[in-house]
């Protein structure tokens, strides 16, 4: 089933051209990569579909629906509803414990606090986490700083998690514990696009893709 598509998307930096009529379609249940050379657009590429960033032609689909990327208050409401993000770096909230942390998105829409409650001790128990709660973030590991990341992409129940080089800051060993976390979650039902140039992560995808010369090549 579709869930969100991209269309002939064009976007440039000055004179650069960073995608040129590109097109990507994801389906709900998919694992995508998006490899390609630094500078090729790939962090470009995802900003467009988490909405983060325009582009300057083209047309962008959510389930079936033409979504209007003019709108600041459409990308907005789009991104809180239906979009988790992971990246490289974790952006914790350093000062607030674990708890305060993945809760964040919940206390954006007002959730009240035993609600809150519930789901953050939910999904830090999904992602292994639940005896972290009271601790900062300067406290973990940064195995345990991606889980954080990721619960807090997950709280929301997003139609689809964005993952920016998700290990690109973890040894072998985190990063095999992580991606087999992202597997278990895409074998629940998450939707998840990586962008990365890494070839383990790009082994657990079942779709991959190159981004060269502005455009996407399936590679598998």
């Amino acid at each position: 089933m579709g869930l969100l598509k991209l269309c002939n998307i064009d976007k440039s930096f000055g004179e650069r051209k960073i995608l040129d009529s590109m097109s990507i379609e994801i389906c709900q249940g998919d694992i995508i990569g998006v490899m390609g050379r630094s500078g090729s657009g790939k962090t470009t590429l995802l900003n467009i579909i988490g909405l983060l960033d325009r582009f300057d032609e083209g047309e962008y689909f959510f389930d079936n629906q033409r979504i209007d990327v003019k709108s600041e208050k459409i990308m907005s409401n789009m991104r809180r509803d239906n979009i988790g993000f992971v990246i490289q770096n974790y952006a914790l909230i350093n000062e607030k414990n674990v708890f305060y942390n993945i809760s964040v998105p919940l206390l954006c829409r007002g959730v009240d606090k035993k609600n809150i409650k519930r789901e953050v001790e939910s999904i830090a128990e999904k992602v292994g986490i639940l005896e972290l709660l009271k601790k900062s973030p300067y406290e973990l590991s940064g195995g345990e700083s991606q889980r954080v990341s990721i619960a807090r992409a997950l709280i929301r129940n997003p139609s689809i998690i964005l993952a920016d080089e998700p290990t690109g800051a973890l040894d072998e060993k985190t990063e095999n514990e992580i991606l087999m976390l992202f597997k278990e979650l895409n074998n629940q039902g998450t939707t998840i696009l990586f962008v990365t140039h890494n070839q383990e992560v790009a082994k657990n995808c079942k779709i991959l893709y190159e981004l060269k010369d502005g455009k996407l090549k399936l590679v598998r």
